[in-house]
């Protein structure tokens, strides 16, 4: 035993020191962005000031302007260029320009990208979700759970194996190249587009931008609409840590627009990465084919949440509100149905009645509002339809939550967190993505009849399941078709940046995030060589030689036979008869008798 004390006290020395390193404050330099467009200091000018009024009879995309306002207050915050095609071209030219000198840095330099903007998105984190509640309407609180902390996983993520997922990565040979080493090169793709939705402007930007990057890409995103006014913000850090590390100009491009601009983005990139709607998403893949471009979509989630009868139903109560309300009611991680066993099913639509009872909706930067303003105009009134349309076939509204103060000219742009009882999937609550704080209750009474509810959507993002057994609730969330499932949580998955993300069905194919979504951002490159070059190397057999010999296709016959025979009897038998060809003492043979 007393050869174990040295090695004890090796690895204590050594654990002392990484704490002491860890104890060195890292050498990042700070960053100075220029936040005057986006602070509300109450000095704006008066055109800036006023409350908007989407027009009527026109659309934005006539002026080529993109009109930003808060949704929550309509009030005005200024307009971005609708880029023409050529416009998009430019810019995907000189991003393929700084992408050539950015393929050639070290993975040193991208490491320092990363480390200043994480410090400045920590030492910034009110600035930033401000910015995202005032263009979105959702709550701080929301935006710190879905833009900030999502955000700074994949940033460490990236810093810690970012690097070990993109050097070349040996595989086996196989018996035949046995001589032979096997590798997959990662080599950056090019120039990636990225058009996102509105939801979360902060990190629907990093995420695909950072991937990027750090592969050696240089990428455009074409921010919503709906969102362009942080997008624009978000897009000055990036450039002013960009330029900190000495990345050449124009390495990361945002862009502003409507369909026109997405489509030109579309056709004239290397890599495609779409987050939006299913109709969307079949017209990106409908231009993208024209140029055979890869294309990652990311669609709508109508993510089922199934509640076993064996749960804390108060703790699962609380979560489920917060899934439904996720973002504002906004719903972009949120689940839209809830399965629950009907030995259960009272108490828990009365204990989630309860807690949806003490919500209140209001401007989110107004005052203290469990829930913010829905982002797109007139979609209070989709989801009052969908509401109606469960009414009149049998639902029943169980409880409505509270608004709090709203000014007149907003009062469109909110909607009650509501409860829902007694659905089925006749009605259309249970079938269209809702996009909205509602909670559709349906009972069911077997684990096998959960599977089936949940699989019957014609969307396959995610979804949560609960039970005091976690071996049950594995069984059934395994059977349940979709991309990303939590067991007793829920969205546990956007804080696990290792893991893969996306979807199947109409939501979508392909995956970002995780080892999956860095390497889809790079050239996939197969390699071999000679392992012990140039000693040994691969000599065509004499009996394979042009012109090949009479008995050539003996000797594929049995070194077939000696590689891969499942007998080693008969393998040895082969491998004698490779030998004999090598060695000229092989006789042609006069017949053969098949089995």
């Amino acid at each position: 035993m007393a050869f174990l004390w040295p090695l004890i006290v090796l690895a204590f020395a050594y654990a002392i020191c990484r704490f002491l390193f860890m104890l060195i404050p890292p050498n990042v330099p700070s960053i100075d962005v220029d936040v005057s467009d986006v602070l509300d200091d109450g000095n704006q000018t008066q055109e800036n000031s006023f409350i908007y009024i989407p027009p009527r009879g026109r659309t934005q995309q006539a002026d080529r302007k993109v009109q930003c306002y808060e949704p929550a207050t309509m009030k005005y915050l200024g307009y971005y260029p609708a880029l023409t095609p050529v416009e998009v071209n430019e810019r995907v030219a000189q991003a393929r320009k700084a992408q050539k000198i950015w393929a050639k840095s070290s993975f040193k330099q991208r490491r320092q990208f990363l480390r200043i903007l994480l410090n400045y998105i920590v030492k910034h984190q009110q600035l930033i979700c401000e910015t995202s509640s005032r263009d979105t309407g959702k709550t701080m609180v929301d935006a710190s759970l879905g833009e900030i902390m999502t955000t700074c996983e994949k940033i460490t993520w990236l810093l810690s194996e970012g690097e070990r997922w993109l050097k070349p990565e040996y595989r086996s040979s196989g018996r035949s190249m046995f001589y032979k080493k096997s590798k997959v090169e990662f080599h950056p793709l090019g120039v990636i587009g990225a058009i996102v939705s509105w939801n979360y402007p902060f990190h629907n930007i990093f995420n695909p931008m950072l991937a990027a990057v750090f592969s050696g890409n240089s990428i455009v995103i074409k921010v919503s609409e709906h969102a362009s006014w942080s997008g624009c913000f978000y897009f000055q850090i990036i450039q002013s840590a960009l330029a900190a590390v000495g990345a050449p100009e124009n390495l990361v491009e945002v862009i502003t627009g409507f369909a026109e601009t997405g489509e030109a983005l579309v056709s004239s990139v290397d890599k495609m990465i779409f987050v939006g709607s299913p109709g969307v998403g079949k017209m990106i893949m409908r231009n993208a084919s024209e140029t055979l471009t890869p294309v990652t979509l990311e669609l709508g989630g109508k993510d089922a949440f199934i509640v076993c009868e064996d749960v804390d139903v108060d703790h699962v109560a609380h979560i489920a509100v917060r899934a439904a309300l996720q973002s504002s009611g906004q719903n972009c991680a949120g689940a839209e149905r809830f399965y629950v066993h009907r030995d259960i099913y009272s108490s828990f639509v009365s204990k989630v009645a309860k807690i949806v009872k003490s919500v209140s909706a209001g401007p989110p930067l107004a005052g203290k509002y469990d829930m913010g303003a829905i982002c797109l105009q007139e979609h209070s009134e989709k989801l009052e339809i969908l509401v109606n349309d469960a009414l009149d076939k049998g639902a029943k509204i169980v409880v409505r939550g509270s608004f709090g103060y709203i000014s007149e000219g907003a009062v469109d742009q909110f909607f009650p967190p509501t409860v829902i009882e007694n659905v089925d999937h006749t009605m259309n609550l249970m079938q269209e993505e809702a996009f909205g704080p509602i909670l559709p209750i349906m009972k069911f009474s077997t684990d096998e009849e959960a599977v089936k509810l949940a699989n019957d959507s014609r969307y396959g993002l995610g979804c949560a399941v609960f039970s005091g057994s976690q071996r049950r609730a594995r069984k059934i969330a395994s059977q349940i078709h979709c991309g990303v499932v939590a067991i007793n949580d829920f969205a546990s998955n956007y804080l696990c940046q290792s893991l893969p993300f996306g979807g199947v069905k109409d939501s979508g194919f392909g995956r970002f995030a995780g080892v999956e979504g860095l390497r889809a951002c790079c050239l996939v490159k197969s390699v071999v060589e000679d392992r012990w070059w140039p000693f040994i190397k691969t000599k065509i057999p004499k009996p394979i030689q042009y012109p090949v010999a009479e008995n050539s296709f003996e000797f594929q016959e049995s070194l077939v036979e000696c590689l891969y025979g499942l007998d080693i009897w008969d393998r040895l038998r082969a491998l004698v008869n490779v030998i004999k060809f090598f060695t000229g003492q092989h006789s042609p043979a006069t017949g053969k008798k098949n089995d």
